[in-house]
């Protein structure tokens, strides 16, 4: 990888089809564009602003197009509804409400796929989040003001490995703020529902809290742009960062290679939906 593309604090393992990012010419204004998001952050949480900043990826193509592949597949994680029972607007229309997009800019064709949806999309490199989650760039910068939204059973262990000083040494601060739930699976079935669920938790969440760092999979699409209404805060779609956090991430994820995973013992890791966390590519794990 050309020095360009690095992000400090944060070691990306390049796969085969990655060799672009030798070439500087892919793209110039990786590191100026980093520090002009960075410094849209800390502007917007300055200001007490309510932003959401949405992700788009190989998934939500698949669910917004009602392609049954992956985790837009009826069944195994958004929905359980069949797709010729179920209503997509909401979702392909409120993922474009969303006040910022993110693409992954280092996979291929991503860019693309974004682009047949919704044409001539300004775009966020996802990298960046990812990035600035795995560098803790943003628990250190936003120390006290920082909560989380994500599945139940992934904020629950969360929960728990901040109970231990070392994990929160590792992280760099001392806990967060808040711990927003939503339904581990088919939280798209009931979109209504979803959203009610979050706006209950955010009206009794702490006022302290000014940036939430959320991964909730597809229902995001219907329901990241409601939040800012709801609740004034700075919404950044982390994605897998959240699993991150859990101490679930693969290596092999972008900007991921030098999370180490903290993980608990004794603990009952069964009841989490593990994504595409693979632990046989994992040999940083810290057991705690």
């Amino acid at each position: 990888m050309n020095e360009i593309y690095k992000i400090d604090g944060a070691e990306h393992f390049m796969h085969d089809n990655q060799l672009f990012l030798k070439d500087t010419n892919f793209f110039p204004d990786f590191q100026e564009k980093i520090q002009e998001f960075k410094s849209q952050i800390i502007k917007e949480v300055e200001n007490n602003e309510g932003k959401s900043y949405v992700h788009f990826g190989d998934g939500d193509y698949y669910f917004l197009k009602n392609i049954p592949i992956g985790s837009a597949k009826p069944g195994k994680r958004a929905l359980s509804i069949p797709y010729n029972k179920f209503n997509i607007q909401p979702f392909r229309a409120g993922w474009e409400k969303a006040d910022y997009h993110c693409v992954e800019y280092l996979e291929k064709g991503m860019s693309e796929k974004l682009n047949e949806l919704y044409p001539g999309q300004k775009t966020i490199p996802t990298e960046y989040l990812y990035g600035l989650t795995s560098n803790k760039w943003f628990f250190k910068t936003f120390k006290g003001k920082i909560g989380l939204i994500g599945a139940g059973p992934k904020l629950d262990l969360i929960k728990e490995l901040m109970k231990h000083s070392e994990y929160k040494e590792y992280l760099g601060l001392e806990k967060f703020n808040d711990y927003i739930k939503i339904p581990q699976k088919f939280a798209c079935d009931n979109l209504e529902n979803t959203i009610n669920m979050v706006k209950e938790q955010l009206e009794k969440a702490d006022p302290n809290t000014r940036i939430y760092l959320y991964g909730v999979g597809h229902v995001k699409s219907g329901l990241m742009h409601h939040l800012p209404n709801i609740k004034k805060a700075i919404y950044l779609d982390v994605g897998a960062g959240i699993d991150g956090i859990a101490g679930l991430l693969d290596p092999y994820r972008p900007y991921a290679k030098g999370w180490i995973n903290h993980r608990l013992r004794n603990y009952d890791y069964s009841k989490l939906d593990l994504l595409n966390y693979n632990n046989n590519n994992d040999n940083k794990i810290k057991y705690l």
